[in-house]
């Protein structure tokens, strides 16, 4: 039976809508063995993204609300680029049917894809990585409709602040590996006060710490990601 898709991308700029005239899924016994393949590239020039959380579930779950505080596991991720606590909370959802980590840091232009099962109505993706360095920045996909059939969907996501830690752009503040301007790894301490305290696009990198916003700022958007249905 032909069903309309409608790919409701909430905050997300939507590149392509691919559902019209795709076949809805089969039974739970046939679909047992589907993936969505979820390929991320990093589309800014001097921003790397940690490793990135995806997750295929049902509809009405949600990583976030712009306009309304983070989730202490979503500000653990945007802060600290730990993708633990966010994963362990969806894998905990009986309406989650998968939980993958691409599990390794993404520099400016290199892309990854993660696999994750999808199932009957599990066929919702959310994702969610810290760009470095920011102090609580990050990129998602906010519970994205997947794509039916073989056909893949493309989409681009902007950078969110997480409104749980004052953007003072130091490196005692930001975690990281070892950046330019630290003369190392960054530190990761979080600053207290002036947090704005709910989600909102990212306002970017201007040079009021140890970044260079010549370097580290962008434009959004910052992720340019792929969803294909395979088996």
């Amino acid at each position: 039976m032909t069903r309309q898709g409608s790919f409701a991308v909430a905050a997300v700029a939507l590149m392509s809508l691919m559902a019209a005239g795709q076949t809805a899924f089969g039974d739970e016994e046939d679909d047992r063995g589907a993936h969505y393949a979820v390929t991320v590239t990093n589309i800014t020039r001097g921003q790397t993204f940690t490793p990135i959380v995806v997750a295929t579930h049902k509809a009405g779950i949600r990583l976030f609300e712009l306009g309304e505080p983070a989730s202490a596991q979503l500000a653990t991720l945007a802060e600290e680029g730990n993708t633990a606590p966010l994963a362990a909370l969806l894998s905990g959802m009986p309406g989650v049917r998968d939980v993958q980590s691409s599990g390794a840091l993404l520099p400016p232009g290199d892309s990854v894809t993660v696999m994750v099962r999808t199932q009957g109505a599990f066929d919702r993706v959310s994702l969610a990585s810290m760009l470095i360095p920011t102090n609580d920045g990050f990129f998602a996909l906010n519970g994205v409709e997947g794509p039916r059939g073989s056909r893949a969907m493309a989409l681009i996501s902007p950078a969110y602040d997480a409104g749980s830690e004052i953007n003072d752009e130091k490196c005692m503040s930001i975690p990281g590996p070892s950046f330019v301007e630290c003369g190392g790894p960054g530190g990761g301490a979080m600053a207290v006060g002036g947090e704005e305290g709910y989600v909102h696009i990212h306002a970017g990198i201007h040079g009021i710490g140890d970044f260079v916003a010549a370097d580290r700022d962008w434009r959004n958007p910052v992720a340019h990601i792929v969803i294909q249905r395979v088996r």
